[in-house]
């Protein structure tokens, strides 16, 4: 039986090109690459799992590449290439700061930089993590990180780059990474799945990528464990129960309601949501995110912020443009849930608070009416 190897680890990107959503970035890495103009020291920030340790080592096989493309790119044949792909480079070090972060650890690095390359221009040290590293081992780490030997580069990886010292960050170039579109993490799990041999139904990916809130690696940890729990069927169902994550169809049918004013529908619809396990405070936050992308929707320039697939945004389109759907009820029902939301900790009578909620969201639509007649 053939060994299963995780989709982030199978699919993760060797080229500059391949790498999803970072564009501009990996742009400027080619440009300085090819230019020549390469610093000693690069600081990589950002959410996790959008591609920062993934850049780096590219940088650091593409510097190396004795034979590089005209794209910039590296060749893939040269020994450089070959000995980076097969995990067996000496130009290429890497150091997790979460699990060594001494003053020791730190020693330990600097006496390694004094050694040049076998093969290639340039030793690459990768430091992951690198706000976990003590203040004594990063006072420890500046000589060295502001005069390197002209063949060692550094290329620091953080999600947390406010814990970092100035002094640091000062003898750093700053590269900043995006964290993933919704439409760039749909784009890359249809490819996977189209190379795997899974059915994937774009709504079902379109809930993956929402869930794992702009981390390409948490999105495709998502998919591989939804691909085994449905025999390789990825349905918009399936990801619904497997994710316990509410049916964006129940908020488009509770609005509807709350432009008709139908009360006990909400609270039927309410307790029916309740009776599938989910929070009240949860489905509170849900429904403000739903109004919110609603207002969004109601103008055009603003359109570009609903993060969602395709067909989603279409059926958000289409009830912002009911007449009932106005600026001023939606900035009302966002401040009711808002209060909702700010009162829930407190209150003894959770359930109470959200049904109460939803009646006053239907009777802003009644009091619309009273004021038109």
């Amino acid at each position: 039986m053939e060994d299963f190897i995780v989709s982030a680890r199978k699919y993760r990107p060797t080229t500059f090109l391949s790498v999803v959503g970072q564009s501009a970035l990996t742009n400027t890495l080619k440009k300085s690459i090819a230019s020549k103009h390469l610093a000693h020291a690069y600081l990589f920030c950002g959410p996790r799992g959008v591609g920062k340790t993934t850049c780096a080592r590219i940088f650091a096989k593409t510097i190396n590449c004795l034979n590089p493309t005209a794209d910039g790119d590296a060749c893939n044949e040269c020994e450089s290439c070959k000995a980076f792909n097969e995990q067996r480079s000496y130009n290429i070090h890497e150091l997790d700061a979460a699990s060594n972060n001494s003053v020791d650890d730190i020693r330990s690095l600097i006496e390694q930089v004094r050694i040049p390359p076998q093969i290639g221009q340039y030793s690459v040290y990768i430091i992951d993590e690198v706000h976990m590293l003590s203040s004594a081992a990063f006072n420890a780490f500046l000589k060295t990180l502001e005069e390197p030997p002209a063949y060692a580069i550094f290329i620091l990886a953080t999600t947390e780059k406010h814990k970092i010292l100035p002094t640091i960050l000062s003898r750093c170039q700053i590269y900043d990474f995006n964290r993933m579109g919704i439409e760039d993490t749909i784009k890359h799990l249809q490819m996977v799945a189209e190379r795997e041999g899974i059915k994937a139904e774009p709504e079902a990916l379109g809930i993956i990528a929402q869930k794992a809130d702009g981390g390409m690696r948490d999105a495709l940890s998502i998919f591989d464990q939804i691909a085994a729990s449905t025999d390789g069927n990825i349905t918009y169902q399936g990801v619904l129960e497997n994710l316990n994550v509410l049916d964006y169809d129940y908020y488009f049918k509770l609005v509807n309601f709350f432009f008709e004013g139908k009360v006990s529908e909400c609270l039927l619809t309410f307790n029916e949501i309740l009776n599938k396990g989910f929070e009240a405070q949860n489905f509170i936050n849900g429904l403000s995110s739903h109004l919110r992308d609603l207002m969004v929707c109601k103008d055009a320039q603003t359109v570009q912020l609903l993060d969602v697939g395709a067909n989603v945004k279409e059926m958000y389109l289409k009830q912002a443009q009911n007449e009932a759907c106005t600026n001023d009820f939606l900035y009302k029902a966002l401040m009711v849930c808002n209060q909702c939301d700010l009162n829930y900790k407190i209150s003894k009578n959770k359930r109470l608070l959200v049904e109460l909620t939803l009646i006053r969201l239907c009777q802003l639509s009644d009091e619309k009416k009273k004021i038109i007649g």
